[in-house]
């Protein structure tokens, strides 16, 4: 592609700079308003300067690519709502043989986790967890959270979903999800490996010897009710249950919460008080049993339904259905299936990296346009040709380069090959 007009080429370059260093330096000393606005900014340069009509600008941004990011969002909500991310912190401390045992479980699991929850969404709810259980055990924490960071980043390069700049190369390509994931799965488990053996020879002496002791995050998820056989008992039970049963539905809903709770302490105090109709407390021990089962069944059941709703996406994106309408209809299956209003769930989708994106596509469809990517791609691209070693090198270190220092989201983006 030729370079646009010299007045073009400076407003542009002008645009997507501010972009640049907004989205590099979100808290520049100059104009600390971070990336999402910082993006919005370069958007609304490239139109008001005239580099692209609003026609142009609207259609530059990729819905396909929202509606993914959008519907992968809502999925992992509900997967984490139904203790997903539990199981895997169970997975980390079960038999663990240490902390250098440790340091290769969160390897894997969050290499694991992050094909198919992305790379965002495995670190947000793993860095918690690693983190208490660094504290238990008297672990340093930076080895188990350099481990997270890097697994969970190795992880997400061999799925399509795995990371955006992944569906922007997939949406833009046209390569199904099974051919990126079996084209990718090999390298991803080599790096897995050597990023493991490296952390360990890294931290080798600060790992100690001692035994891993599973945290209290999993533990209080645990409920083994005694039994019942007196009114001391009983109340030593119902005040068992609050480290358990509320612990496992958090969300204050009609599977547990406020209601739950409240009438869980009316049964217990009517039973302690002799206020039921048999006359004796121990009466009332029966009917919570039974509510409990009720409530734990109910929650079984939508556990499962989530789960096979989640294994319902993966088999359609490996039959290669539209990804994007895929993960939307996977998304509205959930919020249907939840059966209760949505919006609280729907409230924890970062809307802001859908509008970073949306600015994203118009600032670098703005630069496209003034020729500078296509202009420097013509200068290299005979020392980047894909059937020779050294070409293969050349691009992958140009690809490298613009992803630290660009950004690789820009860089998938750009339309250099």
């Amino acid at each position: 592609m030729d370079l646009a007009p010299p007045l073009v080429v400076v407003l542009g370059s002008i645009a997507f700079a501010v972009f640049w260093v907004l989205a590099v330096f979100p808290t520049a000393p100059f104009l600390p308003i971070g990336r999402t606005a910082g993006s919005l900014l370069g958007a609304t340069l490239m139109v008001i300067l005239k580099v692209l009509s609003p026609e142009e600008a609207y259609s530059s941004i990729d819905l396909q690519i929202l509606g993914l990011l959008f519907g992968t969002m809502v999925l992992s909500i509900y997967l984490e709502k139904a203790d997903v991310f539990k199981y895997l912190t169970i997975l980390l401390t079960w038999k663990s043989r240490g902390a250098k045992d440790l340091l290769c479980r969160i390897c894997v699991v969050a290499a694991i986790s992050s094909i198919f929850f992305t790379n965002d969404t495995s670190c947000v709810f793993l860095t918690e967890f690693v983190l208490k259980l660094a504290r238990r055990n008297n672990f340093p924490p930076h080895p188990f959270l350099l481990a997270l960071a890097s697994s969970a980043n190795i992880g997400s390069s061999a799925s399509s979903i795995g990371n955006p700049q992944n569906l922007i190369i997939v949406t833009e390509s046209n390569i199904s999800f099974l051919g990126f994931l079996l084209g990718l799965l090999p390298a991803m488990l080599v790096g897995m490996v050597v990023n493991t053996l490296i952390l360990l020879c890294m931290f080798w002496k600060d790992l100690g010897e001692e035994e891993c002791l599973v945290t209290e995050y999993v533990s209080s998820h645990e409920i083994s009710p005694p039994a019942i056989s007196n009114q001391s008992s009983s109340q030593e039970w119902y005040f068992s249950l609050e480290a358990g049963v509320e612990q496992s539905f958090p969300n204050k809903d009609g599977l547990g919460g406020d209601e739950f709770s409240r009438m869980r302490e009316e049964n217990y105090w009517k039973g302690v008080n002799g206020n039921t109709e048999g006359g004796s407390g121990d009466h009332v021990i029966p009917l919570e049993e039974k509510e409990i089962s009720d409530v734990r069944w109910k929650r079984l059941l939508w556990k499962t339904g989530v789960y096979l709703v989640t294994i319902g996406m993966l088999i359609a994106l490996l039959m290669n259905y539209n990804m994007s309408w895929t993960a939307l209809s996977a998304a509205v299956a959930l919020t249907v299936l939840d059966f209760k209003d949505a919006r609280p769930c729907l409230e924890k989708v970062s809307y802001s990296i859908l509008i970073f994106f949306s600015g994203m596509f118009i600032t670098v469809e703005g630069f496209n346009r003034t020729g500078i990517p296509g202009t420097l791609w013509n200068i290299m691209e005979h020392h980047a040709q894909l059937n020779s070693i050294s070409g293969l090198v050349v691009l992958s270190l140009v690809i490298l380069v613009l992803s630290n220092v660009v950004s690789n989201v820009p860089t998938g983006t750009s339309k250099l090959v």
